[in-house]
């Protein structure tokens, strides 16, 4: 007995020796082992068959990641410039937004469907480093130590705010981020050196501008509330006052070289057409902010709109409320503690504030993203409060108690306005609030360890079930869904030509995401994402494709768009996407015309097809291109337009020709002479209703049907009895392929009422005239742009210029960065069709270059260089004194 009782001792003489590399250990792995087990016992991959992508996670960021991988190992230039991006966009900025963090480099091991396990471990790194980082900062400022500063980790680490945006991955880091800045922050206003907040900031800046802007705000009211929390002299207060601007202002200078890019980035897509008018009210019931006090607050409808996400535990609550009344503290220091955390309640429901927060942008889903700077700050004071030596007293207990059944009271007669929380979450919140005083009443002499365990326990029992209560409200893509679709997309796109003069763009008709030309690498005409131009769905909207503020998809192509954009490839799903009556290919195009191009290859579910009249990415066109502009709302009409225009056939016969329908079948409604632009009503509401449309074509030649967006959501359209394959999100006209070399066949369309009534918006019928189609892209094809060389960030290559033709017309979109020079010079270009670069040219043989650099590039980096050279310098000459 006496050698097992000196074994023990040794142990914890051992650990009491290394008890801060125990404590931060230990604050990583909790988080890492609750959430891994918690992703385990869904069967998330690596662990089982489901994965954790989920709303955006599954839909946008997977790709990016993916593209992240793919340009570091193969194409470095893809991160200023990607032909993967809706046609071609920046990605400086963008990826300052979405991929800066070095974290991501974890994801290099992790190639195609295996991508998601690389998440999911990503996620756990996060967590890990999270509560690393607050057990580090409680340590260093001599707050909590040990077991104490484990759990304050582990409240960190889970807050409400990490587990409802686990899935928006590119905000995380600024978790771990934060504890070294507010650091740095406290080290200048003790007289003590700035440098570590210089470099945790300007990290910050750079890893993701978003989150650091919410920071860098965050750090203004911190600053206000240290100066009341010492008795400085004016003196010392405005001396260090200005260390904190100037050092915020050389850490800005730090990272300008991914600020002022983005900033232009920023001007010109997203701030152009996101609502930003702000009115003086609140956006919800203040009170509803109480229900987020309760573990599990949190559900799917909390996403697009809802309350912040600001739990932080039940001890974390106690402790900060006694902040207030703890006399330890200066009465100037609660006073201003109370007004921050004031602000930061009317910051999550006052328009005024919350678009502060948000650089003046309202948040496209997930409210309050700034959030986890108010957990921090209830955990800060906690922190303040909870010391070893805190000892409850009886006044306290009992006003908290007080306050505690009128908070659930008042929740339980309004359970139906908060539909996130239940009974049963009340009654759960309630038993954590009736242990964290009992253990806050414990004496802590001889027993300390026991009862810094205790209070472990809890916050691990609290933070660990409000995670898997919350995240158990959402549902996630199973594995089967996403790695067999991803793995042959990939393995298609393995099949298209390589190779150092290849461009081309791709098109397919079927989609799991508005990314997947990022997922697998080839350019093409989707994207979803926040700095989309607003050009491109503009132009994307003209030629009848579905297109939103933040997203386009080519999924409703002709001959004419496929021939202008250099679609020279297309994938179409064999089996219609089936693999044991299995969708895995999900069908978002009818594109029947695709036999006219060659198959040149196939890989399981998918065909490849070669589109033999695709023009290349530049070409000579007509100059009266320079002088287009639109004057139709019609997609079909203006694609003939834009096309004869280039030929120089502008007064020509038009490119598309009406057709009426051979006969139309009414079935439940009022029978109309007339299709387009009449409203249809159901006569008898317990029935279907329905308009048929019969189509025999009398030549060979392609068939396109138009559809307003008023059938969307409003009727369900079928071809040949046959739901209608088709993208389903779109806000203006759309051309959709019914027939191609069906000569004298019966084609039906009917369109099934949804409701009472259907406004037949812009349905109409035409027929491409294939021979005037033919011969104006004949004279288009004589003068192509012969490719010596292609990056994501230059193009070059040689052309004839004949004599009637004297602009090199690109499908390269116009925005601030490119730069063209023709046979070594440079040249002004111009913007055609109100999207692409044109190039005034005369006649005769060039060459020619087009070079992407992003704007303010270089002097942003000069400015970013000389600032952190000043940075070396100045810290240098301190050391040397």
């Amino acid at each position: 007995m006496k050698l097992r009782h000196k074994g023990v001792q040794v142990v914890l003489n051992k650990i009491r020796r290394h008890q801060r590399a125990f404590t931060l250990l230990a604050a990583f792995l909790l988080p890492v082992l609750i959430m891994g087990g918690y992703f385990a016992t869904r069967g998330m991959a690596p662990f089982g068959k489901g994965t954790i992508l989920t709303v955006d996670l599954g839909q946008q960021y997977v790709d990016f990641f993916a593209y992240f991988r793919r340009a570091l190992l193969h194409h470095p230039t893809s991160f200023f410039y990607s032909f993967a991006k809706g046609l071609g966009g920046e990605m400086w900025g963008t990826n300052a937004y979405y991929l800066w963090s070095p974290l991501n480099l974890i994801l290099l091991f992790f190639p195609g469907r295996s991508i998601a396990s690389g998440i999911l471990i990503l996620t756990l790194v996060k967590y890990g480093l999270a509560g690393l980082s607050m057990a580090w900062f409680l340590d260093r400022q001599k707050l909590q130590t040990g077991l104490r500063a484990v759990a304050f980790a582990v409240a960190y680490s889970l807050m409400g705010w990490m587990i409802a945006n686990q899935l928006n991955l590119l905000w995380l880091d600024v978790l771990f981020i934060l504890p070294p800045v507010i650091d740095g922050l406290l080290m200048i206003f003790g007289g003590r050196r700035p440098w570590r907040y210089v470099f945790w900031l300007t990290f910050c800046l750079i890893d993701n501008y978003y989150m650091a802007w919410m920071v860098c705000l965050f750090t203004i009211l911190f600053a206000i509330w240290l100066l009341s929390s010492q008795p400085y002299s004016w003196r010392d207060a405005l001396r260090r006052s200005a260390t904190y601007i100037g050092t915020s202002l050389l850490s800005v200078a730090n990272a300008a070289v991914v600020l002022v890019p983005t900033m232009v980035t920023l001007l010109s897509s997203k701030g152009t057409y996101t609502e930003n008018k702000w009115r003086p009210v609140f956006e919800y019931k203040p009170w509803k902010l109480l229900a987020k006090f309760i573990p599990g607050s949190f559900n799917f409808s909390q996403m697009p709109s809802g309350q912040a996400n600001i739990y932080a535990g039940v001890i974390v609550t106690l402790g900060a409320l006694l902040f207030f009344t703890n006399k330890r503290q200066r009465w100037q220091s609660r006073v201003t503690a109370l007004l921050i955390s004031a602000l930061f309640a009317l910051s999550f429901c006052w328009q005024p504030l919350d678009l502060l927060w948000h650089i003046g942008q309202f948040p496209v889903w997930y409210p309050s993203r700034f959030s986890y700077l108010a957990s921090f700050w209830l955990i800060w004071l906690a922190a303040q409060t909870l010391t070893p030596d805190y000892r409850l007293r009886w006044q306290d207990a009992c006003w908290l108690i007080t306050l505690v059944v009128i908070v659930n009271g008042w929740l339980y007669f309004h359970l139906k306005q908060v539909n996130y929380i239940s009974k049963a979450q009340l009654l759960m919140g309630v038993g954590l609030v009736a242990a964290s005083l009992l253990w806050l009443s414990l004496p802590r002499h001889e027993y300390q360890l026991v009862i810094d365990g205790v209070m472990l326990m809890i916050t691990c029992l609290d933070l660990g079930t409000n995670a898997a209560l919350s995240l158990n409200n959402l549902s996630y893509v199973p594995e089967w869904q996403f790695g067999q679709y991803t793995t042959e997309l990939d393995q298609a796109a393995k099949k298209l030509p390589t190779g150092p003069r290849a461009f081309y763009r791709v098109g397919k008709t079927f989609q799991r995401t508005k990314d997947d030309p990022f997922q697998a690498g080839f350019n093409s005409g989707d994207h979803f994402g926040s700095t989309l131009r607003p050009q491109t769905p503009n132009f994307m909207a003209a030629i009848g494709q579905p297109e939103g503020d933040g997203f386009v998809t080519y999924s409703d192509g002709t001959q004419v768009t496929d021939a202008l954009l250099d679609f020279q490839y297309f994938m179409s799903a064999r089996h219609d996407g089936q693999r044991d009556q299995v969708q895995i290919l999900p069908l978002t195009s009818n594109r029947p015309d695709i036999r006219r191009m060659k198959q040149v290859g196939y890989h399981s579910l998918i065909n490849l097809w070669e589109n033999p009249q695709a023009l290349p990415i530049a070409f000579a066109a007509n100059r009266q291109i320079l002088q287009f502009t639109q004057t139709t709302a019609d997609p079909v009409m203006y694609q003939s337009q834009l096309f004869q225009t280039l030929a120089g056939r502008a007064h020509a016969v038009p490119l598309f020709s009406v057709q009426n329908f051979n006969h139309v079948n009414f079935q439940n409604v009022t029978p109309s002479r007339k299709i387009t632009g009449t409203i249809f009503r159901r006569l008898n509401t317990l029935k279907d209703a329905s308009i048929t449309l019969s189509i025999i074509p009398s030549t060979n030649d392609s068939y396109y049907l138009t559809l307003g967006d008023e059938l969307k959501d409003n009727a369900t359209i079928y071809l040949n009895g046959k739901r209608l394959k088709q993208y389903p999100n779109f806000r203006n006209t759309i051309v959709t392929n019914v027939a191609y070399h069906d000569r004298g066949k019966h084609i039906k369309v009917k369109i099934k009422l949804c409701h009472a009534a259907l406004w037949c918006q812009n349905v109409s019928l035409y027929r491409l005239n294939q021979r005037t189609f033919n011969s104006s892209l004949h004279r288009l094809q004589k003068s192509p742009l012969h490719l010596t060389a292609v990056s994501p960030a230059k193009i070059s290559g040689t052309v004839n210029i004949p004599d009637y033709q004297s602009v090199l017309m690109t499908t390269i979109p116009a925005e601030a960065g490119w730069h063209v020079m023709v046979d070594g010079e440079h040249v002004a270009h111009r913007t055609a069709a109100g999207m692409f670069i044109a190039v005034p040219m005369a006649p005769g043989h060039h060459y020619v270059t087009f070079r992407y650099r992003p704007p303010f590039f270089l002097p942003s980096l000069l400015v970013s260089i000389i600032s952190i050279t000043s940075c070396w310098w100045l810290a240098r000459k301190k050391d040397a004194r």
